[in-house]
């Protein structure tokens, strides 16, 4: 059974940077960051699509959020910048086969192992 590891988060202002960081137990999937906030469906921020690294990232994080994966393709690492009240909310770590994985219409389907959650509150 695939597992996953998350650290980072945390409270910081408006403007502010964070970084999270996760961690799968096996090598070469697709991996991403998920977020919910109360009375929302979990929504992408940032996820891994093909076995060549593809990401797809949500229009709302483009140019402030940046993503790495290391070569085993089994850490995945989100750094996030200029960060608004709007980015506040329960982030998840995702992984799956990049087979599994589809991107479009603004979200992605198909992963199938998820993380605890780590909150990350911006304040204003």
């Amino acid at each position: 059974q695939v597992q996953l590891f998350e650290s980072g988060g945390g409270t910081v202002q408006a403007g502010g940077s964070l970084n999270l960081s996760c961690v799968a137990s096996v090598s070469n999937v697709c991996m991403g960051w998920f977020r919910q906030t109360p009375g929302k469906e979990r929504e992408v921020v940032v996820a891994t699509y093909t076995t060549n690294g593809f990401t797809y990232s949500s229009d709302s994080v483009k140019g402030r959020f940046t993503t790495s994966q290391n070569t085993a393709k089994n850490a995945f690492r989100l750094q996030m910048n200029s960060l608004k009240p709007e980015d506040t909310g329960m982030y998840y770590c995702a992984a799956a086969s990049c087979a599994l994985i589809f991107c479009g219409g603004r979200n992605c389907r198909g992963f199938d192992t998820w993380g605890q959650g780590i909150q990350v509150t911006v304040s204003s």
